[in-house]
C-alpha cells in the first residue's frame, strides 16, 4: 500500500537528480562522456544495515549473505493490494532482463517484508508459488524489521481494513488489518553498501498478468495504469545497468 512515508531528503534530493540527469544525457547526446545513461534515483554510498533476517525456507540471513552481488531491494507484504503485486510483475520483467544480458549471477532481487506479523516464511513460500517470485522473500521479527526498514528510510504502520474486507488468498479468511508503507527501490553494491535509492510506485506499462492483477484492488488497478511518482522497468535497469557499469535491454514482449 501507498502512504507518505519516505526520507525527509529523499524527495528533494530526487528533483536535483532529475535536472543532473537532463544536463548529462544532453551531454550525452552532444557525444560527452560516457555511453551509459544518467541514474534516475539518488546516488548514495553507505552501508545497509546488517539486521538477521529469515529466508522462506526460515533459515537466517541477511543482506551480508548477498555479499559479491549486486542487490536490487524492495519493501512489500504478501497481502498487499494496492502496489506490491505491481513491484512483483516489474521484478519479473528485471529479472528476464537481467539473465538474458548474460548476469543472473552477479545480481540478486530481494523483497523484504513490512508485515512480518502475517509474513511467516510458509506465507513467503506460498506467495512465491502463486506469483512466480523465484527470488529472496524475508522475514524477521517485528523488532528486526522495524530496524531493518528504518535504515532505509521506510515507514509502515497497521491500519484498519476496509469494508467489506478483502479475502486472505491463502486462508481464504477475511483480512483483519491493512499495512501503509512507503514505496521505493534500493540498489546495493556487491560490499553491501547502498549506492541508489529510488522513490515512488513501479510503472510497468499497464501490462501485469492475471494472477498478479487479480490481488489488487480498485486503487491497486488506478496504480497499474494511472501511476504517480513511478519508476519505469527501463529506468530501473538503467539504475542496475549504471552500477555494473553496462546497459541492459528490456527484453522484447
Amino acid at each position: 500500500m501507498r502512504s507518505r512515508f519516505t526520507r525527509p531528503w529523499l524527495l528533494a534530493a530526487v528533483l536535483v537528480v532529475l535536472v543532473m540527469a537532463v544536463a548529462v544525457g544532453g551531454a550525452a547526446v552532444l557525444g560527452i562522456g560516457r555511453s551509459l545513461p544518467p541514474v534516475t534515483g539518488v546516488q548514495l554510498d553507505q552501508p545497509a544495515p546488517d539486521v538477521q533476517l529469515v529466508d522462506a525456507a526460515g533459515r537466517p540471513t541477511s543482506l551480508a549473505s548477498f555479499h559479491g552481488r549486486y542487490v536490487v531491494l524492495a519493501p512489500f507484504l504478501t497481502l498487499c493490494h494496492e502496489v506490491c503485486p505491481i513491484t512483483t510483475g516489474a521484478f519479473l520483467e528485471m529479472q528476464q532482463a537481467v539473465a538474458k544480458a548474460g548476469l543472473a549471477d552477479r545480481v540478486a532481487f530481494v523483497e523484504v517484508t513490512v508485515d512480518p506479523g502475517r509474513d511467516v516464511p510458509a506465507r513467503l513460500r506460498a506467495y512465491a508459488q502463486l506469483t512466480g517470485s523465484n527470488w529472496s522473500l524475508l522475514t524477521g521479527s517485528a523488532d528486526q524489521i522495524a530496524s531493518f526498514w528504518k535504515s532505509f528510510g521506510v515507514g509502515y504502520e497497521v491500519q484498519p481494513i476496509g469494508s467489506p474486507a478483502p479475502i486472505d488468498w491463502w486462508t481464504h479468511q477475511p483480512e483483519t488489518y491493512d499495512v501503509a508503507h512507503s514505496d521505493g527501490l534500493f540498489f546495493l553494491d556487491p560490499s553491501g553498501h547502498e549506492r541508489i535509492a529510488v522513490v515512488g510506485t513501479p510503472d510497468v506499462g499497464g501490462r501485469l498478468n492475471s494472477t498478479l492483477t487479480s490481488l489488487l484492488d480498485q486503487q491497486g488497478l488506478q496504480n497499474l495504469h494511472d501511476p504517480q511518482a513511478a519508476w519505469t522497468v527501463p529506468q530501473a535497469l538503467d539504475d542496475l545497468g549504471h552500477l555494473l557499469g553496462q546497459r541492459i535491454p528490456v527484453p522484447s514482449s
